[in-house]
Formats: C-alpha cells, structure tokens, sequence
C-alpha cells in the first residue's frame, strides 16, 4: 500500500482512538489566522517558507484577502467542511476547468473515492513529494471543497488569505505532507476563479508547468 495512503490511515485511527490534539502552539497559530479573516478586505503581505523539497520557478499571482467568514472544518481527520453546500453552476464549472486542464483525468481518490485529480501517465512528475498517492495530487469532494498540494509558501499565503486551511497532518508537519491544504467550496465565479489559480498553481508546482488559469474559463 502506498506509504502515505497508510499514514493517512494510521493518523485517522490514532485521531478517533486518542482524540489527539495539535500542540499549544499551533493552535494558538490556527486561532490567530482565523480570526483574522473577516469580512474587512484588508491585505496581507505574504511571507515565504524554505522547504526541504527541491520546487520548481513557476509563475503565481499575489492572492486578494477572501471576504467573509472561514468555513468551519473538522480539527482532525478526515478533514472536511461543515455545513457548507455548493452552488450548482458554480460546482459545474468547477468541474469543467479542473478536467480541461491538459494531463488531468477524473479516476475515485486514493482517499475515501472522491473525485480525484490524477496525472495521465502523459504527464511529467516533477515534484513527486507533491503527491497524494498514485499520480493523485489532488481531490475534490462532495461538497465542492478540494484538498490539494500546493508549494509550500503558496500554501501559506492561501491560508492567510483564507481560501484554505491546512490539512492536520500539514499542521502536525508530519513527512512529505507539507504544503497540503483544504481550498473552500467557491460560492461564487469570483471565489471560483482564485480556487481555480490555486488548483492551476499546484498542476504547474508538481509538474514544473507555467500554465494560465485564465486560457481555461
């Protein structure tokens, strides 16, 4: 079984047996980002993380600060939002522009059989680290949320901005799932529009490509 399918597993068992918790510190971490995501729009300069993983140049652009409150999520695994519903056309259109990227097909997750984002064999794996298992490095699920590796400082900035949550084992910086983030179901074209550059900027991070969100809507 893939070595990370059976992290995953074996974290989920231990989350549900011991109740475990993340530590003081990251918690306080997590509190103080969440609260600052509000429905006041100001900016927030983005820092930047090393990361052991060797990352590829690619181009991404500056996140605006998401407007409204974060969705509330699970603490531990699985991970998922709660009381969150999509919007129908926008959940479609979702759909169309991550399966009209070149190199992507729909096949069930490694995880629990969500809509996975799978690389064809086609494709270049640049970054194997940013994998979930398989040639996954993706998954969107029922509600329109998507878990997703991104470049470990875009996935920083994505988390300050708001428009995702890192994932407990990110948090835990438990190995090789550094930079995996939950993206919000987008409730609107706009939301939808940085979710999908966020989704565009993990293709290109684990495969080394400089597409453009915007050649796909």
């Amino acid at each position: 079984m893939n070595k990370l399918i059976t992290e995953y597993m074996s974290f989920t068992l231990l989350n549900i047996l011991k109740n475990k918790e993340v530590s003081t510190l990251k918690t306080l971490l997590i509190f103080l980002i969440v609260i600052s995501c509000s429905k006041d729009n100001s900016g927030i300069d983005n820092g930047s993380e090393g990361d052991d993983n060797v990352v590829n140049v690619v181009t991404t652009i500056k996140l605006s600060q998401r407007s409204g409150s974060r969705p509330e999520t699970t603490t531990g695994v699985p991970h998922v939002q709660i009381g969150v519903e999509f919007v129908p056309e926008i959940n479609e259109e979702l759909f169309r522009r991550v399966y009209s990227i070149p190199g992507i097909e729909n096949l069930p997750s490694v995880i629990a059989g969500w809509q996975g984002l799978s690389l064809t064999d086609e494709v270049t794996v640049a970054v194997s680290a940013a994998l979930i298992g398989g040639r996954e490095f993706g998954h969107i699920h029922d509600d329109g949320s998507l878990h997703i590796f991104l470049e470990p400082a875009r996935a920083t900035e994505a988390v300050e901005t708001c428009w995702a949550i890192f994932h407990p084992f990110a948090l835990q910086q438990i190995p090789k799932w550094n930079g995996f983030v939950m993206l919000y179901t987008p409730q609107s074209i706009d939301e939808l529009n940085v979710t999908f550059q966020l989704i565009v900027d993990a293709y290109n991070h684990v495969t080394g490509q400089n597409l453009t969100a915007t050649d796909f809507y």
